[in-house]
């Protein structure tokens, strides 16, 4: 009985109903407050066929490139093209344009002139809103709003910004003043931080930096001012991010009846790999106060962490039971870091964030008081729901939580260690250099060789023989072919593997490792640092360790 849908999202992966796909939670979001959704996965940019199967909506497009920025997921780090893709049908990587949400924006404006609003949202928008390095094309590329030609960008976790808007779009409202969204405007907005101009960042370095501190500090809902960038001959305006997610609001969304299957149009043309890990997952909290350099997670999701109720994630894994496809095994329950559940600063959650001050470096802060009892009675309490085999924590570790939490972090270890391992459980050094570590925001390796010991004492008095998967970089920002030796060496004699886990550092967009690597400055002390650019010297870096050892 539609005449239209009231909105069309688009997306750059195949359709999967699952919470962790966040084009599924804004629809199922949209669909809940009562409005009528279509989805278009994946459409050929080449023809009309896709885009205008729908028509026009009656309130706006909602444009994303998916789970993963598109250059991310088109080309490896050394920017060779991937052939595979977890999110697209067969896994073959033929499906997602590079630099999807511009083509994606520009494809319906050829078939819809002067059409809705065009509204961009993901993290491939979200860590584009401002000016940006780009390493794909090494250069400081603008605002996305600006190069897709679109109207609207929704930033982080969008479900308190989208409704606002279609709420105000719906009553023909003005819609500028809605927190968490960035539009284009022919003037400056009274109050709001000026940002280093477009044009002035693309000769000054130091410029750049400045702009990136101003950026990456009013990113907390609490404290955020809102930001303008001048653009050519207007201005991007960015509102301050929209407040987060209450834990009742936050279980009504995850309580949403997602079906956690591939959409049955799509699965013709072969399964999702990303159903394997998603699947049968449980997300149980946002955010991250990790706050690595290398990782945009702190600029798209908060770093702030809310969490789900007990209740919520129980519910949650018992109507696991009904569907078809569960055989008793829940993948992961967890988030950006698996242990930051149920608690935080309360300092932070009544102040916001303390800009210039880290949560858990170069230390812990006192302040924050890591406290893993929650998470043992939630996972002791999954495993009991009748019909389920085993819970998995797949998400990773901060080992220096478990450390610093002397209450609980032994008996959290413990509970991991007996029940909710896979074989493996991964956790994240990426190097060992005090250098390179204070570079990367990353603690130092006293507390992984603590945790190492502890997880194979509890291992061998549990009767299992289970192992650590650790995560490296190679060529980040500050790391030379010598740190690389070093890390080898540690590696040799007191892990005594063979790293199979090793990625070379990718500059992705708003981050501060991004932002060393554009400048081969420190921004924080303002010191030049090396920075490997060749791509055959990288791959050397990431051999070091790689080549595997003589026994």
């Amino acid at each position: 009985g539609w005449t239209k849908p009231d909105v069309i999202l688009v997306t750059g992966d195949s359709y999967i109903d699952n919470p962790y796909i966040g084009i599924a939670v804004i629809g199922k979001v949209l669909i809940d407050a009562g409005y009528k959704v279509a989805i278009i996965a994946q459409p050929d940019i080449n023809s009309e066929e896709d885009i205008m199967k729908f028509g026009e909506p009656e309130l706006f497009w909602g444009v994303s490139a998916g789970c993963v920025d598109s250059m991310v997921a088109n080309y490896t780090p050394l920017k060779k093209f991937r052939k595979n893709d977890d999110y697209t049908p067969g896994g073959q990587n033929n499906a997602r344009p590079d630099r999807a949400t511009i083509k994606y924006s520009n494809l319906i404006r050829r078939y819809f002139k002067n059409t809705r609003p065009i509204v961009l949202g993901g993290i491939e928008a979200s860590l584009r809103r401002i000016s940006h390095y780009d390493f794909w094309s090494n250069k400081i590329r603008k605002s996305v709003l600006f190069d897709a030609k679109a109207d609207i960008i929704v930033y982080g976790m969008g479900e308190r910004a989208v409704l606002e808007l279609a709420s105000s779009l719906k009553n023909r409202k003005d819609y500028q003043d809605i927190r968490g969204i960035c539009y284009i405007s022919k003037e400056k907005k009274e109050g709001y931080l000026d940002l280093p101009s477009h044009q002035t960042i693309l000769t000054s370095k130091e410029k750049f930096i400045s702009m990136f501190h101003l950026f990456y500090d009013n990113n907390d809902p609490i404290t955020a001012r809102g930001l303008i960038q001048k653009t050519d001959t207007r201005y991007l305006i960015q509102n301050p991010p929209a407040f987060y997610l209450s834990q009742e609001e936050l279980d009504r969304i995850y309580e949403l009846d997602f079906e956690r299957k591939q959409h049955p149009v799509s699965k013709k043309k072969g399964q999702v790999k990303a159903l394997d890990t998603i699947g049968f997952s449980i997300p149980s909290h946002r955010g991250c106060y990790g706050e690595c350099n290398f990782c945009a997670i702190a600029v798209h999701e908060g770093r702030t962490i809310r969490w789900r109720s007990e209740k919520s994630i129980l519910q949650e894994a018992e109507r696991f039971q009904s569907h078809p496809d569960f055989k008793g095994i829940v993948n992961d329950v967890g988030g950006p870091t698996a242990n930051m559940y149920g608690f935080e600063c309360k300092k932070k959650l009544e102040k916001g964030i303390c800009n210039h001050k880290r949560c858990v470096f170069p230390e812990i802060c006192p302040t924050l008081k890591p406290n893993h009892l929650k998470q043992i009675s939630l996972l002791k309490k999954l495993k009991k729901i009748k019909g389920i085999r085993k819970v998995f924590v797949a998400s990773g570790i901060r080992y220096d939580m478990v450390q610093e939490d002397r209450k609980h972090g032994n008996n959290y270890l413990q509970e991991i260690v007996n029940h909710h391992v896979s074989g493996q459980l991964k956790i994240a050094p990426e190097h060992i250099s005090r250098k390179v570590l204070d570079i990367m925001g990353k603690p130092d390796s006293k507390s992984l060789l603590w945790f190492r010991e502890k997880f194979f004492k509890f291992s061998k008095k549990a009767g299992k023989n289970q192992f650590l998967t650790y995560y490296f970089i190679a060529a980040h920002p500050g790391c030379t072919e010598n740190d690389m030796r070093d890390l080898n060496k540690f590696i040799s004699k007191n892990l005594k593997i063979n790293p199979e886990q090793v990625q070379i550092f990718t500059p992705t967009p708003s981050t501060y490792s991004a932002l060393m690597y554009y400048t081969e400055t420190d921004p924080f002390t303002g010191k030049k640092i090396f920075v490997e650019k060749d791509h055959l010297k990288k791959e050397k870096q990431k051999k070091i360790i790689t080549s595997k050892r003589r026994n």
